[in-house]
């Protein structure tokens, strides 16, 4: 009888090996880049994603997209992932990584068909990585100093145009600009200069349409005040934040009290009730005259703050009021119990402080506005639109043009966007691939090549032809590279793609501009995430236990 050798020891595992093992990961990784491919772009499409409850999102973020597949190929998974991270450190560019990455897997395992060695290719790839970074930084980049504010509102409409909200790029651009120049701050010991995206706060609000988003200076919280009763404005205001209850204490259950006079358990009812207004009268007593908890505040306990002439608003996000908490410089309070006496204390060192804090009815809604926070400064940008999903996916393009402002503000560089950059790279690294006398040209001049994937799927995606658009970018870009310092032919270096007449123009002129670290880093994440999957030559995987079926009636 035969046996397979390799089966020997690992009974239940299955093993693939070579050439097998690349193919299965070239072809996982290029239908979770099929899957986006089409959203690439201004011009590209939106996906409807319907979870197991029927829950609907629809979006044309990378990211979004790839976190509601449930992929369970392990290639497929490292894909996803790399979208996420993207998406966390940089907010942009989350298609067009994982675009980059699955063309230069594809291409490297052609290569290694042809008799070449996998770590020749990758010593390759990392070689053509390290030169592409340099020749962007040097040779690509522009400093926005010399741009100056046109620069950030253009760099937002360029992050929007493939979002939801980039038919009123006109009205969002300079909004989200001024959301993030007014957050500006410096870290004590720093000279550098941080933008926290935290720092604005996006709300939603149903009704009228996107155009009706409003900016707001200061820290807006989707409540109104406990009681009409109490002020709805506050000068130089000492803010308390609690993450507990200031509802009638009751009892814990399966707590059991045997009462045998009737008038002790009137007693036990009023003591409920002060346990509360103690706990309230001490946070007022620090000077507290604004309140804000994330739970509930007891009806009979409102006359307290009101006699104060506090404010009290109840039920706030536990994620808006941490955020509260490190602008005001207020701490988060959870519990009254002293650690050292075991006695409920309230310290005056927990609070925050702000210019103001007032009640406002902006369009329909009521807003608690939190105004000249102390330690960083904070802004909202209220969003309108019809419905939930529209409301969701202007909340998300918001972000991601918040955070490519943010790497525009603190690098202090951008690069022209439409295809421009990938071009120029990649007739760059084909001259730099003919210096080499080795082997490792061949992966040099496959990772130029794969750099095209993101001009010809815009491209496509526009429905113009690509093949015609990248040869005539190609030539723009490969004579401005000949072209000796001083030659009119230098600034063809800018050119890229204009999607709607379907021709190449100077995109650094026109004003579609990206964040040159944004760049920098999608191109070292995809090729991180190429080359982990590269080196894999041999997969076991452990077949599941098969549990026995029992019967639960024992027949």
């Amino acid at each position: 009888m035969y046996r397979n050798p390799s089966a020997g020891a690992l009974l239940g595992v299955t093993r693939l090996n070579g050439q097998d093992v690349r193919d299965q990961n070239v072809i996982a990784a290029m239908s979770i880049a099929n899957i986006v491919r089409s959203s690439l772009g201004p011009l590209g499409l939106d996906k409807m994603m319907v979870d197991s409850i029927g829950e609907v999102t629809i979006s044309n973020d990378g990211a979004t997209i790839l976190s509601l597949l449930n992929v369970e190929n392990p290639a497929g998974r490292i894909f996803v992932e790399l979208s996420q991270k993207q998406d966390k450190e940089v907010g942009d560019g989350t298609t067009s990584v994982v675009l980059i990455a699955a063309e230069l897997l594809r291409r490297a395992n052609e290569l290694v068909k042809q008799k070449i060695h996998p770590t020749t290719i990758i010593t390759g790839y990392r070689q053509a990585c390290r030169e592409a970074t340099k020749f962007m930084a040097e040779q690509l980049s522009v400093k926005i100093d010399s741009l100056g504010r046109d620069a950030l509102v253009n760099a937002a409409k360029t992050s929007m145009s493939s979002k939801i909200i980039a038919d009123d790029a006109d009205i969002f651009a300079p909004m989200t600009v001024d959301a993030m120049l007014s957050v500006k701050h410096q870290a004590e010991g720093s000279k550098s200069f941080k933008y926290p995206v935290k720092a604005v706060n996006v709300l939603k609000a149903h009704g009228k349409s996107a155009r009706e988003s409003v900016y707001l200076k200061g820290f807006a919280l989707n409540c109104t005040v406990a009681s009409q009763a109490m002020k709805t404005r506050i000068i130089n205001p000492k803010i308390a934040i609690l993450d507990m209850n200031l509802q009638k204490a009751r009892m814990h259950l399966g707590v059991q009290i045997l009462v045998d006079n009737p008038d002790a358990l009137e007693e036990i009812r009023k003591r409920e009730s002060e346990i509360t207004l103690e706990r309230i009268r001490k946070i007022l007593a620090a000077g507290a005259n604004v309140v804000l908890t994330t739970k509930g505040i007891d009806d009979l306990c409102l006359k307290a703050f009101v006699e104060a002439g506090a404010m009290a608003v109840r039920r706030c996000k536990k994620e808006d009021l941490r955020r509260l908490a490190k602008a005001t410089g207020a701490t988060m309070v959870t519990d009254l119990t002293s650690v050292d006496t075991g006695e409920e204390v309230f310290d005056a060192s927990n609070l925050g402080t702000a210019d103001e804090v007032v009640q406002e009815r902006i369009s329909d809604d009521e807003l608690i506005l939190i105004k000249g926070t102390k330690l960083v400064q904070t802004s909202s940008i209220i969003l309108r639109g019809a419905n939930d999903y529209m409301l969701d996916e202007m909340e998300r393009a918001v972000h991601d043009v918040l955070s490519a402002l943010k790497q525009v503000l603190e690098s202090g560089s951008v690069v022209a966007g439409g295809g421009a950059v990938e071009v120029a790279l990649s007739i760059y690294l084909e001259n730099f691939a003919t210096t080499l006398g080795s082997r490792e040209q061949l992966a040099i001049a496959e990772f130029a090549s794969a750099l095209l994937v993101i001009p010809k799927t815009l491209a496509v995606n526009a429905a113009k032809d690509s093949t015609d658009l990248v040869a005539k970018l190609r030539a723009y870009h490969s004579a401005a590279q000949k072209a000796p310092a001083g030659d009119p032919k230098k600034a063809l270096m800018h050119y890229g793609l204009d999607l709607t007449k379907g021709d190449a123009r100077d995109n650094l002129r026109a004003g579609i501009l990206e964040p040159t670290i944004s760049k920098v880093r999608s191109l070292k994440s995809a090729y991180e995430a190429a080359v982990s999957l590269l080196r894999i030559d041999d997969s076991l995987q452990v077949a599941p236990e098969q549990k026995e079926e029992t019967d639960p009636h024992g027949h």
